[in-house]
């Protein structure tokens, strides 16, 4: 243990270990990073048509209102 050589592996050793950890860490970052993205446009468009499925609904109720009863829904 008293080589330079040896301490000079272990320090090439360590920087590489180093260096995988941080590419490793950054490329799993970007990737959860774009996937809840993703995910955002996904859930956006979801609630886009849950809102226009609501509107339905309540027109079909309306028009079922006005026809069984006569009532007619603001």
């Amino acid at each position: 243990m008293n080589e330079p050589q040896v301490w000079t592996l272990i320090g090439v050793f360590a920087a590489g270990m180093f260096g995988m950890i941080t590419i490793v860490t950054t490329m799993f970052t970007r990737v959860v990073r774009s996937e809840i993205q993703s995910l955002r446009v996904e859930l956006k468009g979801d609630i886009t048509e849950l809102r226009g499925e609501i509107r339905n609904i309540d027109r079909d109720v309306s028009a079922l209102m006005k026809h069984t009863f006569g009532i007619d829904r603001d």
